[in-house]
């Protein structure tokens, strides 16, 4: 799993360098049904609907955004099983949908049954406590659990579930582990005090900004932008990456053209910063990240296989 950012942010410049080229070589037979796997009017779906309004303008492709949620995107594949595969349906997932949450599902289904399209952005994944704990460090989290403190770390996925049982595992302390249902719950949770800590993708940013929350950790295998010098899963005795990426997805079989021209035309919104859309990813998430192509099927089935090695980790 851990390669996947690396690997991601290697091949931006390949493929930014042949978009505008390639975004004019098929125009889409109808109107394109955006399915959207996040819940309306979040930063996700935000996203989504900024960068089809881009290209709508640009391009004259008309979008009909519709929300799919639910199992962590893996309604949105399941749905996407009887949609036409000529273009006219894409939807909005991150890699753990097809990944860790398409794995568990047991629906009989991997990556290689949908067409992947394009990645967008990687999301800022921390280990995130209030202030008022008056921890400054990972290790004063670690203090505290020692001394004896009951340590409250909120999740909203299953899959971090699983990385903040073995960064536990890993520090030799005891986490009582929270799930909710969004992002924005592990944030209302751990500033009201009700959770200590816990993972946020992006969405902390303001308040480490403004001294209300602490980067405690990365919760990915590399650094923070926003916090550099804090340590990431690996140097806590984790060899995993909770970092999720926004991934464009279609029915399997979709031809070349038409995944090639969405491709590149979303790229080219995205790695845009003077676009809202791209405006929102570099405020957001850092800058896009664009991958598309073969290496993107290796790796998007790789995350797949991968979630195997980290469910059988979690259960020793």
């Amino acid at each position: 799993m851990k390669k996947l950012i690396v690997a991601a942010t290697a091949a931006f410049s390949i493929v930014a360098s042949a978009v505008t080229v390639q975004a004019q070589d098929w125009t889409p037979p109808g109107p394109i049904k955006l399915m959207i796997a996040f819940g309306a009017g979040g930063g996700a779906d935000t996203q989504a609907r900024l960068i089809a309004t881009e290209l709508e303008d640009r391009l004259g492709w008309e979008f009909i955004p519709e929300q799919v949620t639910g199992k962590g995107g893996v309604n949105l594949l399941l749905e996407m099983q009887d949609e036409a595969n000529d273009g006219t349906v894409i939807g909005m997932v991150v890699t753990e949908s097809l990944g860790y949450n398409l794995y568990t599902a047991d629906v009989g289904l991997t990556p290689e049954d949908f067409t992947v399209i394009t990645t967008t952005a990687g999301t800022q994944m921390g280990i995130v406590a209030g202030a008022g704990t008056g921890w400054t460090s990972f290790d004063d989290m670690v203090a505290a659990a020692e001394a004896g403190q009951e340590i409250r770390f909120g999740v909203m996925t299953q899959l971090l579930g699983e990385l903040a049982y073995l960064l536990g595992q890993a520090q030799g302390i005891d986490l009582n582990i929270i799930t909710v249902q969004g992002g924005s719950d592990v944030l209302n949770g751990v500033t009201a005090g009700d959770m200590d800590v816990g993972f946020m993708a992006g969405i902390q940013g303001p308040g480490v900004e403004a001294g209300d929350l602490v980067n405690l950790a990365s919760g990915m295998a590399r650094p923070l932008n926003q916090t550099p010098d804090a340590p990431t899963l690996p140097d806590l005795g984790v060899d995993f990456d909770g970092a999720a990426v926004f991934l464009f997805v279609g029915p399997d079989g979709m031809p070349d053209d038409a995944r090639n021209a969405i491709a590149a035309a979303i790229t080219e919104v995205t790695s845009d910063p003077s676009t809202e859309a791209g405006a929102l990813i570099e405020r957001s998430f850092g800058g896009s990240m664009n991958l598309q192509g073969a290496e993107l099927e290796e790796l998007t089935m790789r995350d797949f296989t991968d979630s195997k090695v980290l469910i059988e980790a979690a259960a020793e």
